[in-house]
């Protein structure tokens, strides 16, 4: 994908949501356009919208937005609505099929933090009821997102070939994918499979049976606040800006060196080189760490 590309597809997300009368604010709006362009060049293979309204209807503008911005830009075909519980995102398939296969080989290695101990602590028994049906989850989410050749390098920033596409396959209808049966009779929480369907390197793991016990564990903690921070190439007419593409906390006292701990530089290093095969589109990137203060707990 060229810059040019990024730019014309996301002047059709602004079309497409004039025309399905869509009323998002401004913010929320320059969140999608960011969270779509890093999951159609490769930066991310979820992104889950918490932002935009309310279930349902949430769900059926965002299914509704794909359905017609997919028949005039085939690169957004493998992009899917799924549905888990009462959240909602936006997945590649075969993004979310390689990140799945990755996890179950083990590369790279997942960290937990037992937020069940008081004070947390990382994770050193993997063999863990909920890690066990995480587990699982990704085998069910490798079979359900596999796609055709899904070993190739899905990540290049390369639009699909309008011509390689018939005018079926970008029109026909898809569906609403819902994963809300895997997890009812798991202790897995939401907490935990989001920390790893969102990509992040350091995951909150508690059972449901102790759900609340474990968030007083964490909100009573200090936390340091990781960003990942992605700036867009500059083209005449528009303005570059700082944009957050994804944030995730670890508690403090298991991150005192921020972004030198091993596995911060470790991450950081795994999402500039997928930032390297998108330089056409992405312009910078860099991590901040920083002590997060506030009376809610970020998951």
């Amino acid at each position: 994908m060229e810059v040019g590309d990024a730019e014309e597809m996301l002047r059709l997300l602004d079309s497409s949501i004039s025309t399905m009368k869509w009323k998002l604010r401004s913010s929320s709006k320059r969140r999608l356009k960011t969270d779509i362009l890093a999951l159609c060049t490769g930066l991310r293979a979820v992104i889950m919208v918490d932002y935009g309204g309310k279930m349902p209807e949430l769900q059926d503008h965002l299914y509704d937005l794909l359905r017609l911005m997919r028949k005039e830009f085939s690169i957004l075909i493998p992009l899917k609505v799924m549905v888990i519980e009462d959240m909602i995102y936006i997945v590649h398939s075969k993004g979310l099929a390689e990140h799945a296969l990755r996890s179950l080989s083990l590369q790279p290695q997942l960290l937990f933090v037992d937020v069940e101990q008081d004070p947390p602590k990382m994770l050193l028994d993997k063999e863990n009821i909920v890690v066990l049906e995480l587990l699982t989850i990704q085998k069910l989410i490798s079979s359900t997102f596999s796609a055709d050749d899904v070993n190739a390098e899905s990540s290049e920033c390369k639009a699909v070939d309008p011509s390689s596409v018939s005018e079926h396959t970008a029109s026909q209808p898809f569906e609403i994918v819902d994963l809300s049966s895997t997890v009812e009779s798991t202790q897995l929480t939401l907490p935990t499979l989001n920390g790893w369907l969102l990509g992040y390197p350091v995951v909150y793991l508690f059972r449901k049976d102790n759900a609340a016990d474990s968030l007083y564990n964490l909100s009573v903690k200090s936390l340091n606040m990781y960003k990942i921070i992605v700036r867009r190439k500059q083209i005449p007419g528009r303005e570059s800006y700082d944009e957050e593409l994804m944030s995730f906390t670890v508690p403090c006292d298991l991150s005192l060196r921020m972004e030198k701990e091993p596995w911060a530089k470790a991450f950081l290093s795994s999402m500039l080189a997928r930032f390297e095969r998108c330089r056409q589109v992405w312009a910078d990137m860099r991590m901040e760490a920083y002590e997060f203060h506030s009376q809610s707990v970020v998951l």
